[in-house]
């Protein structure tokens, strides 16, 4: 099929919290935005809520740790739009709040299937429809807690939204560093493309993963996304923002 001329993003985990703001915010941009979900019941209502605002989204049905529920999104992005300008992997879960010696390598196993081979699926699903945009945006939603060096350090490498120490939390915070070098790797490997592949930390945001005890909102949360989602020509590549409450953000160490 011809691409529409508006452009379109895909933003999985979108029927609430950082990725639904994120799809709404794109939205209000002029994207045409499919709002990726695995609950058919959720993504509809968040659709039908967010397009009585006039905004031009989509439900997509998509389950990131299902190959087939993928491809046959995939499939429908192809027939109906046949390109995709932007791509946000934001659909997320937290694994257990348990000290490393308490947690189980199925625990850890469950939280990749979503945190890190979702990514990599619905990536390498959508990359041929990415590639044809010419310029196209990927960004991969991920954490502070996913900072080698912060951790290392035993500090917030934002300096302001992390309560306490810096948490050791196995599943999670390893799932957010192997997706970071995730990103690095797309990015090297798309160097010249017209591919911008980044790393989104949105902050300490009050969500579900966290029991809503975040300080941020998913407003203030999906800024950054948003921001590296629609990059001009001249953006950066295989680079760790984060938010500190400037437009810009804030470059995180690896």
């Amino acid at each position: 099929m011809t691409a529409e001329s508006v452009p379109v993003a895909v933003v999985t985990g979108a029927n609430k919290g950082i990725g639904r703001e994120i799809a709404r915010q794109l939205a209000v941009r002029g994207l045409v935005v499919y709002l990726g979900a695995r609950s058919e019941r959720r993504g509809r209502e968040a659709e039908s809520a967010l397009r009585a605002d006039g905004l031009d989204i989509r439900f997509l049905h998509l389950d990131v740790t299902d190959e087939t529920s993928v491809a046959l999104a995939a499939k429908r992005l192809e027939d109906e739009v046949g390109v995709v300008h932007a791509l946000v992997n934001n659909a997320g879960v937290g694994g257990p709040y348990l000290p490393p010696s308490r947690t189980s390598a199925a625990q850890v196993r469950e939280t990749y299937d979503t945190n890190v081979f979702g990514v990599i699926t619905v990536t390498n699903a959508l990359l041929p429809l990415l590639r044809r945009a010419g310029s196209a945006r990927i960004v991969n939603v991920s954490s502070a807690v996913g900072s080698l060096s912060a951790a290392a350090a035993n500090v917030d490498p934002t300096g302001v939204h992390l309560p306490g120490e810096f948490p050791t939390l196995l599943a999670y915070n390893t799932a957010k560093a192997a997706l970071n070098s995730v990103t690095v790797t797309y990015a090297n490997e798309l160097r010249g493309t017209g591919i911008l592949v980044n790393a989104a930390s949105p902050g300490f945001v009050a969500t579900d993963i966290n029991g809503h005890h975040g300080i941020l909102t998913p407003e203030q949360g999906a800024h950054i996304p948003v921001l590296l989602a629609t990059l001009g020509e001249d953006g950066p590549t295989a680079t760790f923002l984060g938010e500190n409450g400037t437009p810009e953000g804030q470059v995180l160490d690896w």
